[in-house]
């Protein structure tokens, strides 16, 4: 599977607002945690359970599974999703920066 339909799954697995809100917090909690196990263990420890409480309170509401039980490549997909979301790059937004530099040309 390539890296688009993997995007394009984690998206559609992602609907539910809440969902999305606890992802958006939860997601960067977790990938901070991973570099601060090197200067504050205990700390690191808070963020990345809390990150991941937060990952798992989202799907009760989504009432999906997260999709890494699925493939784990979603554990990588999840935070580059969540990046391009960040920088306004995701599927919605490209596509609607084509379509105006179309009508543009």
């Amino acid at each position: 599977m390539n890296i688009s339909k993997l995007l394009d799954e984690y998206r559609k697995d992602h609907q539910h607002p809440v969902n999305q809100l606890t992802h958006a917090v939860g997601i960067p909690m977790i990938a901070l945690s991973l570099p601060w196990f090197f200067f504050n263990w205990k700390t690191a420890a808070v963020l990345f359970v809390l990150g991941w409480i937060l990952q798992f309170v989202g799907h009760l509401f989504e009432g999906k599974k997260p999709s890494f039980f699925r493939n784990p490549a979603f554990l990588i997909i999840g935070p580059w999703w969540w990046m391009k979301k960040r920088l306004g790059r995701t599927d919605k937004s490209e596509d609607s920066r084509s379509h105006k530099e179309e009508q543009n040309l």
